[in-house]
């Protein structure tokens, strides 16, 4: 939101933010909140995947109540009409077993390649806006068919990118647009 007003920003960030910390349904633990992003984790067994997707459907559609609501509300700054032009949520997921939690004062810093990973994977080659980003380490861990069961929605799409260091990832993805008009 560079483009616009750093009071209007400072506003709807935040909020944004905090909409998305407390739409989580399925236990997960902030690690860390940075710029405009939430890293999330959870350790022990991974959800079934139905739940997992549940989730992030439900991330993306209460961004959206929220930033209708912030959008609204703020509707006498000149800002407001271009911030959904701007704004939009990108959802990484990636399972990995190289991460340490390690306290840090009162907080927990994820460290490990896994965690350089997770945080690579925003840096892709994903031409639209708003995605769910799903690692092939994370995809491996489910049945096809569980995987396809739950995409009926939006056509999901494979690709790969090449990061220094870490050599060429797989991942899948899949257009949250659609949500939209359900």
């Amino acid at each position: 939101m560079s483009n616009t007003a750093i009071e209007v920003s400072a506003k709807v960030i935040p909020s944004l933010l905090n909409n998305i910390i407390y739409s989580n349904q399925i236990g997960l633990k902030v690690s860390e909140i940075e710029g405009d992003a939430v890293l999330f984790y959870k350790v022990g067994p991974l959800p079934p995947f139905e739940d997992l997707i549940d989730q992030c459907r439900y991330f993306f559609t209460e961004f959206y109540a929220q930033l209708k609501a912030v959008m609204e509300k703020y509707n006498d700054h000149k800002e407001v009409p271009a911030i959904d032009e701007v704004l939009g949520l990108k959802i990484i997921v990636h399972f990995g077993e190289d991460v340490v939690a390690q306290p840090i004062g009162k907080n927990i810093k994820l460290m490990g390649e896994d965690v350089i990973l997770a945080h690579r994977l925003l840096k892709n080659k994903i031409e639209i806006k708003e995605y769910l980003l799903l690692s092939a380490q994370l995809l491996d861990q489910y049945p096809t068919e569980e995987i396809n069961a739950n995409f009926t929605w939006s056509q999901v799409h494979e690709k790969d990118t090449t990061y220094k260091h870490l050599g060429a990832v797989n991942y899948s993805y899949i257009n949250l647009k659609p949500l939209l008009d359900h």
